[in-house]
């Protein structure tokens, strides 16, 4: 291969860079030329897969000394073998572009794809989207989420006035107030690397790049979880609230409570999933509502789990059922047990369930006006903790309550509460141990 210098003095060009190019070269591997007081080594990389034009690697090396060129020399070296190592060419695409080709072909649940596309367009396009992909770096990506966690609006440092309004306007009037930097949160800023990490590793697949600096980077370390369940006490008074003001709204609420299930998955529900004689309930799906629109999918861990039912909460599920089924008969609906078992009846349609949304809502109400600071998912861990602190194994728990695993995700949550019930099992081996014989002191 050939290796050229552009621009370069006669005199101060070192004879290892003034090999001449042999024949059927079509393209010359490299050149350096001068820019100010730099020298800039380029290396031809082959065809932009994505582009099709011209792809080269460049590295800049301060001074023009006989220094500088033997650095370039070296430079020049190393970036032909990055040429060769490559199974192809890098290309140059904005990142922009990258991510909407992502979007476009991975496979991402529609919500989740719903807060992506909000990440994407608040906070990583406007910062990143330019950045050709085979130039963005692990140390960018570093300081990228550094000046998140310092101010989510990425501002200079500077005061300065955040106006309400564009164009001429009355600040006083409109309220504008001066800056005040807001970090983001660690599992925000997480949150972002695994979208961006998400979409470089689809780069490494389709040969825009060689490698993902997202693999390396450092981000935020993840917060432990702190599940914050109510007390028996508080339990006691939100589900005595609840059927006071709905005895199917307190059904609800005392099926969440005992079983664990989320919220989306209650909703979603169905009879036909709910076997009253055997006292089980089959969790298949949950329900979701994005702009709007409510959908069925797949659960959390896409899978389905056998939930057994206490006696008291069949009984109420079996009263439950049976209101249902009056409200079918005095509406004129014929009954099937495929219907919701939370149905919204506004505007008498029954075949719609409740919204996971105004379910949260609701209970948020609820328990304010109760004086307690809870939310739904909430009643989530209070099932969990008073398991465990009942002493039921961590495998049971964690199959109740869905999680993957095998029970790390719930060991890992709950920590605390398995620790303590570790202990109540330590207690109750010691007292089936057999006693031992006291010693007695002096002679025998």
């Amino acid at each position: 291969m050939a290796l050229s210098i552009d621009t370069l003095p006669t005199s101060a060009q070192p004879e290892v860079m003034t090999r001449p190019a042999t024949s059927g070269d079509s393209r010359k591997r490299g050149s350096v030329r001068q820019r100010g007081n730099s020298l800039q080594v380029r290396v031809y990389a082959g065809v932009d897969p994505v582009t099709g034009k011209p792809s080269y690697l460049t590295e800049t090396i301060k001074g023009t000394d006989k220094a500088a060129h033997r650095r370039a020399s070296k430079a020049m070296t190393k970036l032909q073998a990055q040429v060769d190592e490559q199974r192809s060419a890098s290309s140059s695409v904005p990142l922009s572009y990258a991510i909407d080709e992502w979007l476009r072909t991975a496979d991402i649940e529609e919500t989740t794809r719903h807060g992506y596309i909000g990440y994407i367009e608040r906070t990583i396009r406007p910062a990143l989207g330019d950045v050709p992909v085979n130039k963005l770096t692990t140390r960018m990506l570093e300081t990228f989420y550094g000046e998140l966690r310092r101010c989510r609006t990425k501002c200079n440092g500077r005061p300065f006035i955040e106006h309400n309004a564009e164009g001429e306007h009355d600040c006083k009037e409109l309220e504008c107030k001066p800056h005040e930097c807001s970090p983001m949160a660690s599992s925000t800023v997480r949150q972002i690397h695994s979208i961006l990490s998400g979409v470089l590793n689809a780069a490494v697949r389709w040969d825009w790049i060689s490698s993902n600096p997202a693999r390396i980077a450092q981000r935020p370390k993840q917060t432990p979880p702190q599940p914050d369940p109510p007390s028996p006490a508080q339990a006691a008074r939100l589900v005595d609230k609840a059927f006071d003001l709905d005895e199917d709204w307190g059904t609800l609420v005392w099926l969440v409570m005992t079983t664990g299930i989320r919220r989306g998955e209650a909703c979603a529900l169905r009879w036909n999933r709910v076997d009253l004689d055997e006292g089980i309930m089959e969790v298949r799906t949950s329900y979701t509502k994005l702009r709007g629109v409510g959908k069925e999918k797949s659960t959390k861990t896409h899978q389905m789990r056998r939930i057994a039912l206490d006696t008291e909460t069949a009984v109420l599920l079996r009263e439950h059922k049976a209101r249902c089924q009056q409200r079918y008969t005095d509406l004129g609906a014929k009954w099937s047990d495929d219907t919701y078992v939370f149905a919204s009846a506004r505007g008498n349609d029954l075949s719609v369930p409740y919204s996971p949304d105004a379910v949260s809502s609701r209970y948020k109400k609820m328990a304010t006006r109760l004086g307690i600071n809870t939310h739904i998912h909430a009643l989530r861990h209070y099932s969990a903790t008073e398991l465990l602190t009942a002493g039921v194994d961590l495998r049971t728990v964690a199959g109740r309550l869905g999680h993957g695993g095998g029970g790390a995700t719930t060991l890992r949550v709950y920590a605390a509460w398995v620790a303590g019930a570790d202990r109540k099992a330590a207690e109750i081996l010691g007292s089936r141990m057999p006693k031992r014989a006291q010693k007695t002191d002096g002679p025998s």
